[in-house]
């Protein structure tokens, strides 16, 4: 995916999230730290332009709600920062590869000690399968099946990236 493509796919799911979301007005975005972070803001503003509102962008760090927490030494934590109330709102949650589906289960496990969203959402840039857990994205970027061998990763201007999505062979 270059540059124009992952733009013009981040438009598409705006339009998509705002369409599926009528009342704009409680639609909160939170991304996951670090990959969904940076497209939660850019789909924060896109939101806004076709709302005509704010719409409120937070981040969420997962690393405390793992299920794989005994196998890393020591998580790298990022700041959770939600800036509403979620408690009856519409949480997207944003993030950039979805795959076993262990991030996702663990984002919605972070968000229950902030609140109780009426309903919860997930976006992706990507869905490269492989789940492993029964969760399925409501906003895709971009299906690409992948093998169990290769990675995919989203290098983003943001990160001194070049807003680029690549399939790496390990």
């Amino acid at each position: 995916m270059n540059p124009t493509a992952l733009q013009r796919t981040l438009s598409r799911m705006a339009h998509e999230i705002a369409e599926k979301n009528e009342a704009s007005a409680d639609i909160i975005v939170v991304g996951v730290q670090r990959g969904g972070v940076h497209l939660a803001k850019r789909l924060a503003v896109l939101l806004e332009q076709i709302c005509g509102h704010a719409v409120p962008c937070g981040t969420l760090d997962v690393n405390f709600y793992r299920d794989d927490l005994d196998t890393h030494h020591t998580p790298n934590v990022h700041p959770t920062q939600v800036p509403a109330d979620i408690t009856g709102k519409v949480v997207v949650i944003v993030d950039d590869v979805l795959f076993s589906g262990r991030t996702t289960r663990a984002a919605m496990d972070a968000l229950k000690d902030l609140g109780r969203p009426r309903r919860i959402q997930l976006a992706v840039l990507v869905d490269r399968g492989h789940r492993e857990l029964p969760i399925k994205a409501d906003f895709v970027g971009k299906s690409i099946p992948t093998a169990r061998g290769e990675n995919v990763e989203a290098r983003l201007k943001e990160d001194n990236g070049d807003d680029t999505v690549y399939l790496e062979r390990l």
